[in-house]
């Protein structure tokens, strides 16, 4: 007797066979994941999305509507990706001139925590540091550091945030506190650390 899938997939889902799907994992509407991708436990993908082959996701990874994740993302664990984000794999693309495989796509990571506003384009080639935080409609060019604030087209600094979303504001000697988890930060020579962990 075939044991039921330990996820749930609306039937409207296309699961190529080859895929990998993690237990607790919920896919909506139209969504597509291809033969080569993988999904840690417990993430969500919304209404169309699709996940190319080579993806892979940790664990708790939510993906919102229409999101159109490339071969060469990888995403750590509790990464947000807000309605409409869009990832790229290849930097010089034409129609004419053949541009497919592992010798022409960039790979992109993101880092344990990061949220991707929604409408925002990351092309590929970047990392994104843990926590780092992009604005709705962001275009990201280049790496983002741990715990930075990052907007605009192209996406540039804009300040910090805690590992809960809240802006930073440090002191003269470079410490700031998350208003809600109480966890105190570090600003020393332009990079941000957390001081004390949260459970």
């Amino acid at each position: 007797m075939n044991k039921p899938p330990a996820y749930t997939a609306h039937p409207t889902a296309v699961l190529d066979e080859g895929c990998r799907i993690g237990n607790g994992c919920r896919i909506w509407h139209f969504t597509h994941v291809s033969a080569g991708a993988e999904l840690g436990e417990d993430c969500s993908l919304g209404q169309n999305v699709f996940v190319a082959d080579g993806v892979r996701l940790g664990r708790n990874v939510k993906v919102q509507n229409n999101v159109s994740l490339y071969t060469g993302v990888e995403c750590a664990d509790d990464v947000f990706l807000g309605p409409s984000v869009v990832f790229t794999n290849v930097r010089t693309p034409r129609a004419a001139v053949p541009r497919r495989g592992p010798a022409h796509y960039l790979p992109t990571r993101l880092e344990k925590g990061v949220s991707i506003g929604a409408n925002s384009t990351i092309v590929c080639g970047v990392q994104l540091g843990e926590h780092a935080f992009v604005g709705a409609g962001s275009v990201v060019t280049k790496n983002v550091a741990p715990y930075a604030l990052v907007y605009g087209n192209p996406a540039r600094p804009r300040g910090w945030v805690s590992a809960y979303g809240h802006r930073l504001t440090f002191d003269a000697e470079g410490n700031a506190t998350c208003p809600e988890s109480k966890e105190n930060y570090r600003l020393l020579e332009g990079k941000v650390s957390r001081m004390s962990s949260y459970s």
